[in-house]
């Protein structure tokens, strides 16, 4: 059973690589993907909501968020699971990105990625909340489409992230007070 939604899972792929890449959105879908790197683009976004005493706490949490996710996702999930990439199980599927060295399953970039958006779009105003979720599910989708990834790495990534920013909530309050919005 394993086997067979793996093979659905680099079959998806290979569609994705034979018939969606093209020149012209290669550079942007490596641009995006490249923002997940090391969490960076939430981290730098987390520290801005720093600054202003109105958003402090939302930075806080979102702080908070992505370290929830590098220990669920990259320090526990990829070490226990140990997935092989997906380009490693199948040599016709060419990554247009430097090929990990991690695990695959999850995917930690999209696991931060909406682990910092969901505390963004649960707190922030409509407009950057959605924005941030938007962000996010580009990032994950950007995971596919440079070919690092199954669906199923992204799939655990979003349900990963969305726990973590969930859980850094509850910390937050549970450890810091009730957060007054």
């Amino acid at each position: 059973m394993v086997e067979l939604l793996t093979n659905m899972e680099i079959n998806f792929l290979l569609y994705i690589q034979e018939s969606v890449r093209t020149p012209w959105l290669d550079p942007i879908v490596t641009f995006l993907t490249g923002l997940g790197n090391a969490g960076w683009i939430w981290i730098l976004l987390s520290a801005l909501l720093l600054i202003p005493k109105k958003t402090r706490k939302i930075g806080i949490i979102s702080f908070l968020s992505l370290f929830a996710s590098l220990i669920v996702n990259n320090l526990l999930l990829k070490n226990l699971v140990g997935r092989i990439r997906p380009y490693d199980a199948c040599q016709t599927l060419l990554p247009l990105v430097a090929k990990p060295v991690d695990a695959s399953f999850p995917s930690g970039h999209t696991g931060s990625s909406f682990a910092s958006a969901y505390v963004m779009y649960r707190y922030l105003p409509k407009r950057e909340g959605v924005a941030a979720i938007v962000l996010a599910a580009l990032i994950g989708l950007s995971r596919l489409y440079v070919g690092v990834h199954y669906p199923s790495d992204v799939l655990t990534g979003v349900l990963t992230g969305l726990w973590s920013g969930y859980l850094a909530k509850w910390a937050y309050r549970r450890f810091f007070g009730k957060i007054k919005w």
